[in-house]
């Protein structure tokens, strides 16, 4: 059994230019240790072998592990039928909580939310945004094995209408999915309404950060 890991990373702003020039963040040194040694198990059981890279990116990194194994008995993406129910593992608003969380320090931004959030609540939807993208989804892949699921996609870059319209097309049988009730990460809704719909979160089309 084997996870597909996906991480990136990129360097603070914050940070001082002697730094971001160098790029001694700890790393790529990380990443030649674990190349080196060939694979080990870490992230709560997931391993990680040989296929990990770093690319210098002027002011940050990029990095990216993959598993060369394979998960048996994984759910295809094209047996669903009438009845099924739709379950969204993880709540929507990730990218609205870490873009909240920037305009923090930016005022000119702040003041366009600041009468819809509180900074309170920007720190506490930050803290879920980063909680829920450290999360596997390992329980979830397990239950769907578990009560044999007919169809399953993630949520990341398209939003949550992009990759609904993906898996719809792709079903066997006429079916038609329908969405009503879509858990968000607690006032980013109003945030996004309140900056003009930034991100496209109240239409669907808000990039979103799994696990």
């Amino acid at each position: 059994e084997c996870d597909n890991v996906l991480v990136l990373l990129s360097v603070s702003q914050r940070m001082s230019d002697e730094v971001t020039a160098t790029g001694d963040t700890g790393i790529e040194r990380g990443q030649r240790g674990q190349q080196t040694r060939g694979g080990h198990r870490d992230m709560e059981g997931t391993q990680r072998r040989h296929g990990s890279g770093v690319w210098d990116m002027g002011a940050g990194f990029g990095t990216w592990g993959a598993c060369p194994m394979l998960t048996p008995a994984l759910a295809r993406p094209d047996n669903a039928v009438p009845g099924d129910v739709l379950v969204l593992t993880k709540p929507l608003g990730t990218h609205m909580a870490v873009t909240a969380h920037q305009w923090l320090d930016m005022p000119e931004r702040w003041n366009k939310i600041k009468l819809v959030v509180t900074r309170e609540e920007v720190e506490l939807a930050y803290q879920e945004a980063v909680a829920s993208m450290a999360t596997l989804n390992r329980t979830a892949a397990g239950l769907m094995r578990a009560f044999g699921a007919h169809a399953a996609t993630d949520v990341t870059g398209f939003g949550v209408l992009g990759h609904a319209r993906a898996l719809a097309a792709r079903q066997r049988l006429d079916v038609a999915f329908v969405i009503h009730n879509l858990p968000v990460i607690a006032r980013m809704a109003a945030v996004s309404k309140a900056c003009g719909g930034r991100a496209g979160l109240l239409h669907g089309t808000a990039p979103e950060t799994s696990g």
